[in-house]
């Protein structure tokens, strides 16, 4: 067993340098021919597809089935009204009107949804921003409850809501619209998921983004990867002499890579590289497991806390102890149903998903259900996976999901771990307890324990770690999410400076598992110890060992640490600890030292926690650094000529953010903060067009709108001060002292006084 030590050395041995690799990915967009090339040779497989619901995943509003009728009747907020509906040449719009302002219209460029899903089926709109990117509206339609709603979850946190006359428009979290079609990390983002081969550049020459989409469907090549050199063989004739056929044969993968093919899309995953393009290596753009760390978004045994609901299928019995694989129940083509022979079944309530297996369980199954043959709880998915309600979306809106968790049912468990068991889904009226002793009544046996990782976490609740309970949650099985939870737990811990518990025993342990052939287990287990004992000589022989025998696997292994890592920067930088966020930057980039992102937020953590002229130095080189690496990011340059004007350079800042507004038009940061210098040093019409130039870029930047009602009381433009204001407060309606300068310019515009007080300039 190698030991890491305690004692701390005076300098730190250097780890070793990244291995230059070849470009990540093995794949570009030229490589895509589309799925209409498909149709020719796999007529049968290409029609299945086209009734699917991923071939009916999205388009443009003429080609799809609209749940919504733009028929020209307004969705009413308290206000505003928003209207959709057709123009002349076939257009699909929301035109936006409220008091004050000149309308605003919208073009629905694309569908995404059809109301497919059983469980509660939405359908939501995209269009394209002026900046470049595709952006979903806020206003979405479900069909379970049918009717308008919006995710509120950003502003309010009540997560979807159907729209009522008496919602404000602001209190839709995607208004104005933000949310990114595609992997935008200066935006709410849904990945790549809502389309296919979906790809967004900042393009520095246009200073704009560009989004390339082939398609809102998810297409034959989302999943086959790209086909043009499968096209090459079939038409040269050459595929028929050889094995190769241009592309992976799906059919033929075993149950991890197979799996993986669905969790491109199915599943919460982390970034860490840009870039990704069906038929590349998943794992090397994306962290499975470190979704995990800090949102905690499953339960212990797996089961969904926030979005996801398939990718649970590799927290099964079924997954982990055997070889079930998503296509074993779902048809890849048609979605339609099956059995794991592959004959096809009349829908998704048939018991021979199951019993295709276990067959035995067919023979008897009222002494296994306990329920009327034929009846709704006799069905095996009625007990084993039964439809959760995603509790981010709250209760309004139906939208729930079946459980690919697939547990035994365990009614007080359940509820102790928040989930609704699947007895309480039929048994509305029976408490917790009684269903717990008539499920312990009917099997007249102890019940299958839970696994050992999982039972540990749950005795160990929300209780503070210990050495015995650190060493109980990292003892475990081979329950993955399980133990990369119980890591995650660990690493947060660590990262607020908690480290009491770590004795030798435990970092024993850690090092055991930095050894795992699991990579977001093995760079969890590392970046524990690099947190804890970093500092050490023998801890840091560890982390190089670790990265020596990564070989090939170096920069998997490095983005997985360094992700990490920068996540507990940024939490401890979130709670102003920034002491404790710079040293875990610091570490992190000691594993990524080109990661742009680390080193911008450890400048921007040594800025907000200066105490002296020398932390805003050391940040200003570090944001110098960041832009001789890339020149591109605005944002890099805003966060510089903050730190040049609180070191007091304020010719430099405004530079800076002049610069930046150069580089990016859309970038809203710079011009309030150039409206912020022109306000304190007095020139008040420089600070408005300022303003209101970063309104019009994000209108939803709060302190702009109380920054320009500042400045407008100051030239004597109450009344545009007061319209100021009261958008503010729509978005933020928290700040008492904004509140009461609403009361007292309404006040002062009746009586004709002027202002006494205005509020404080925000940046």
């Amino acid at each position: 067993m190698l030991l890491v030590g305690r004692r701390r050395d005076a300098g730190a041995d250097p780890l070793p340098a990244p291995i230059g690799h070849a470009p990540i990915s093995i794949v570009a967009r030229a490589d895509f021919v589309g799925a209409a090339r498909c149709a020719n040779c796999h007529a049968a497989e290409f029609a299945a597809w086209t009734r699917s619901t991923h071939g009916r995943a999205g388009g443009s509003p003429g080609t799809v089935p609209l749940l919504a009728k733009f028929d020209g009747r307004p969705i009413r907020f308290r206000d505003a009204l928003v209207t959709p509906s057709v123009v002349a040449g076939g257009r699909y719009q929301f035109v936006i009107a409220q008091e004050g302002r000149a309308p605003l219209t919208l073009v629905v460029d694309g569908v995404v949804g059809g109301g497919h899903m059983a469980g509660g089926g939405t359908q939501g709109f995209v269009t394209h921003h002026p900046d470049g990117t595709i952006r979903f509206l806020p206003f979405e339609l479900s069909r379970t409850p049918a009717g308008w709603f919006c995710n509120t979850g950003s502003r309010s946190g009540a997560g979807w809501q159907p729209i009522t006359a008496s919602m404000p428009l602001a209190a839709c979290g995607d208004w104005p619209p933000v949310r990114a079609l595609g992997d935008v990390a200066r935006f709410a983002n849904c990945q790549g998921c809502h389309g296919s081969q979906v790809e967004v550049q900042f393009d520095s020459s246009a200073r704009r983004y560009r989004t390339n989409v082939a398609s809102l469907a998810i297409n034959c090549e989302s999943c086959h990867g790209p086909g043009r050199r499968h096209v090459e063989l079939a038409s040269s004739g050459r595929m028929a002499r050889s094995k190769d056929i241009g592309m992976p044969p799906l059919a033929t993968l075993d149950k991890d890579a197979s799996s993986r093919v669905c969790y491109q899309c199915h599943a919460l995953k982390d970034q860490l590289q840009p870039g990704y393009l069906a038929g590349d290596s998943l794992e090397r753009f994306y962290s499975l497991g470190l979704a995990l760390v800090g949102d905690r978004p499953h339960a212990p045994d797996g089961r969904v806390r926030t979005f996801a609901y398939q990718e649970t299928q590799r927290f099964s019995e079924c997954y982990r102890k055997g070889g079930m694989r998503c296509t074993d129940c779902h048809d890849p083509h048609s979605q339609t149903y099956r059995d794991v022979n592959g004959a096809a079944l009349p829908g998704r309530l048939d018991d021979r998903q199951c019993t295709s297996c276990h067959a035995s369980l067919a023979d008897r199954v009222e002494e296994h259900t306990h329920h009327r043959v034929g009846s709704a709880g006799s069905r095996c998915v009625a007990c084993h996976m039964p439809y959760l309600q995603h509790p981010e979306v709250g209760g309004a809106i139906r939208y729930a999901r079946s459980d690919h968790t697939i547990p035994i049912p365990r009614p007080a468990h359940d509820s102790a771990m928040g989930v609704r068991s699947a007895c309480a889904t039929c048994h509305a009226g029976m408490s917790a307890a009684a269903l717990d002793r008539q499920v312990a009544a009917w099997t007249n046996r102890p019940r299958k324990p839970l696994a050992s990782s999982v039972a540990a976490q749950v005795a160990l609740g929300t209780s503070s770690l210990t050495s015995t309970s650190a060493l109980a949650l990292l003892a475990g099985d081979d329950h993955d999410m399980a133990r990369i939870a119980a890591l995650a737990r660990l690493v947060e811990s660590l990262g607020a400076g908690d480290n009491g518990w770590l004795d030798d025993p435990v970092a024993a342990r850690l090092v055991q598992l930095s050894d795992n052939p699991h990579p977001d287990v093995a760079a969890l287990a590392l970046a524990a110890l690099h947190l804890a004992r970093g500092e050490q000589s023998a801890t840091r022989r560890v982390l190089a060992r670790a990265l020596t025998r990564a070989g090939a696997n170096d920069g998997a292994l490095r983005d997985r640490w360094g992700l990490v890592l920068g996540y507990t920067g940024d939490r401890m930088a979130g709670q102003r600890q920034y002491p404790a966020a710079i040293a875990a930057y610091r570490k992190a980039l000691e594993i990524v030292p080109t990661n742009l992102r680390v080193l911008v937020n450890l400048a921007n953590a040594k800025r907000d926690g200066a105490t002296d002229a020398a932390d805003l130095a050391s940040a200003i080189a570090d944001y110098r650094r960041a832009l001789q690496r890339d020149p591109a990011p605005a944002l890099t340059l805003v966060n510089l000529g903050i730190a040049q004007a609180a070191a007091g350079d304020t010719t430099a800042a405004l530079a800076s953010w002049r610069d930046a507004a150069r580089r990016d038009p859309g970038e809203p940061l710079a011009p309030f903060n150039i409206g912020n210098v022109a306000l304190v040093t007095g020139h008040l019409s420089e600070a408005v067009a300022a303003y209101r130039m970063a309104l019009e870029r994000d209108p939803s930047l709060v302190p702009a709108h109380f920054n320009l009602t500042r400045a407008l009381v100051a030239t004597g433009d109450n009344a545009g001060a007061l319209r100021a204001i009261r958008n503010g407060l729509a978005f933020d309606s928290s700040n008492v002292e904004a509140r009461q300068m609403a009361v007292q310019l309404q006040r002062m515009i009746q009586t004709g006084a002027g202002a006494t007080r205005v509020p404080s300039a925000r940046r």
